[in-house]
């Protein structure tokens, strides 16, 4: 588990404590860019990196450069449509390919 200055955390001593966990979107186009001018070529049973997946944010660290990375858990569904998805824990992504979700779920 990977733990920030700006990890936020509930609970107590008794009950224990927990990662306070931010709903997100991460932009999977952004997250992964497809290089210009490669050609398209299609592996139906890799995973589907477009398009935007919810994710869990809950931390955060600054780079030298001024700019920040999150701490996110996620979820990466593959190309073929199979229910099975690949869980990515405690990954740095960068602030650019994460947007806030509302309560309802939705992209803001």
């Amino acid at each position: 588990m990977i733990i920030s200055p700006y990890t936020s955390w509930d609970g107590d001593a008794l009950h224990g404590h927990n990662r306070v966990l931010t709903p997100a979107w991460i932009r999977l186009d952004t997250l992964f860019p497809r290089p210009d001018g490669l050609p398209r070529r299609v592996i139906e049973t890799g995973l589907d990196l477009t398009g935007a997946v919810p994710a869990r944010l809950h931390g955060r660290f600054p780079s030298a450069d001024g700019n920040w990375c999150g701490v996110v858990d996620y979820e990466i569904n593959y190309a073929d449509g199979r229910r099975d998805q690949l869980h990515l824990k405690d990954q740095l992504v960068p602030f650019t390919a994460l947007r806030p979700q509302d309560q309802e779920g939705r992209r803001r």
